[in-house]
């Protein structure tokens, strides 16, 4: 088994549980907070003496709210797992490098102050660069599932594939 291929299941996995909670924790809100609990519990928590319409409005709000947790965790679900394969946002990936840049080479990890390890997968080279810290911009190609990294004010990209 080679080291992507282990990486790829519990990727999936992670993934699949990411998605499927939100839409969980949507169905339950769309019952109402009185099909959740039981008799006991809703009485112990002194909502049996909410009206009908004091009863929908709780109701409303704790559906905006799980909507709105759902929505945020679909979110950071997107963007921590954005360049690994075609999962997550195809939004390009602004940052920084932690530390020096020493121009492209093949092979080469560069470490984003985001904590994204990416790994340079091409013959780009750029050769006498040297910067501290210096903004990244990792964008993805038009066809495939190809990413290329441009540093700072250099025109030269490199393709890049996130490692971690």
């Amino acid at each position: 088994m080679t080291m992507r291929s282990g990486f790829i299941q519990p990727l999936l996995a992670c993934m699949l549980l990411a998605f499927s909670l939100p839409a969980m924790a949507q169905d339950a809100a769309a019952q109402g907070i009185e099909r959740q609990m039981t008799t006991e519990e809703f009485k112990a928590a002194g909502l049996d003496k909410l009206s009908p319409a004091e009863l929908a409005r709780l109701n409303a709000w704790l559906n905006r709210t799980v909507e709105t947790a759902a929505a945020e965790a679909k979110k950071r679900v997107e963007d921590d797992n954005r360049g690994f394969f075609s999962f997550g946002s195809s939004e390009p990936v602004v940052a920084t490098i932690a530390g020096e840049f020493r121009g492209f080479a093949r092979g080469r990890e560069y470490t984003l102050d985001n904590g994204n390890v990416w790994k340079q997968v091409d013959e780009a080279s750029l050769v006498g660069a040297r910067l501290t810290n210096p903004e990244v911009k990792i964008t993805p190609s038009m066809v495939g599932n190809s990413w290329y990294m441009q540093v700072g004010r250099y025109n030269t990209r490199a393709k890049v594939q996130r490692i971690k």
